[in-house]
């Protein structure tokens, strides 16, 4: 199991000389891989599908670094670390030119890409993207095997219910180590969705309980097992915290317990604490 945080792509520090530094610094600590995530505007009021009431979202969410491209970026400032994204909403996206762009970033990469992927769950970012709700479930599924369709041996050809490829050469493809995906997955019917479609999981921790039962929907799934956290590693203990949060030594301590569920890699999201900050933080970690 090893570390992982997210890269500054909001915010006052989203430019390219501090995300070069905050992914170099995080190779140089020993920490397994560096995430982006995806975020297409910031609404006004922004509604979860299912419910009524309004969302608070961050203001740097109306912000938000394209994933992919920084990722790019980062490829050619660093050498060894992991390249994540936590996550991608693939609906957004047309397959066969999301297959392309993440099949590129795997290539330039040297085989690095660790594509989270998600349905999404703001009901405006469906309606920008023009993109029905009731995609979701099944049109996810589809959509991931036809990208998966795209990364065989040529010709290429797919005809599902919600996308068709018409025979033809696709290319390029991930690189001979194969491209690693991920779901973003909580309820039981998408983590088993996930593991059917040959994808790891990637869970965001709450609790104990909801983590494990995650982990227990998905069985002996394909991996890998992430685990997110969106919590903050502080100088000092706390007392009332979450999973994997709190001073380095109390993060360490709970690295025990997510082992012994099965994680491959744990990931942090620099939202409360700063990520300069947070590359400090988990280096401490690793050395405690």
């Amino acid at each position: 199991m090893d570390l992982g945080m997210g890269l500054p792509v909001t915010g006052r520090d989203a430019d390219p000389e501090h995300i070069a530094r905050v992914a170099q610094t995080a190779e140089q600590a020993g920490l397994g891989a560096v995430w982006t995530f995806e975020r297409l505007l910031r609404p006004a009021q922004a509604r979860m599908i299912g419910m009524d009431q309004p969302v608070p979202l961050p203001d740097a969410y109306g912000s938000v670094l394209d994933p992919l491209e920084t990722l790019a970026y980062v490829a050619a400032r660093t050498s060894t670390i992991r390249l994540g994204t936590s996550v991608v909403d693939a609906l957004f996206h047309n397959p066969v030119v999301l297959a392309k762009r993440l099949a590129t970033l795997d290539r330039l990469s040297g085989g690095r890409a660790m594509i989270g992927l998600g349905q999404g769950w703001m009901e405006q970012e469906f309606e920008a993207a023009g993109v029905p709700v009731k995609r979701r479930g099944a049109g996810f599924a589809e959509h991931v095997q036809a990208m998966q369709a795209c990364w065989g041996p040529d010709p290429v050809s797919f005809s599902g219910r919600f996308y068709s490829i018409p025979e033809a050469d696709i290319g390029p493809k991930p690189s001979p180590s194969g491209l690693k995906l991920l779901a973003g997955a909580t309820t039981p019917a998408a983590i088993e969705r996930a593991a059917a479609l040959g994808m790891g999981i990637l869970v965001v921790v709450f609790d104990w309980d909801q983590a494990r039962q995650a982990v227990e929907a998905y069985g002996k799934g394909p991996g890998p097992l992430v685990l997110q956290v969106n919590g903050p590693v502080t100088a000092r203990p706390l007392t009332d915290r979450m999973p994997l949060t709190g001073s380095p030594e109390q993060v360490a301590g709970d690295l025990a317990r997510a082992q012994e569920l099965g994680a491959d890699h744990v990931l942090w999201q620099p939202m409360e604490t700063g990520a300069d900050e947070l590359v400090e933080r988990l280096a401490e970690v690793l050395a405690s």
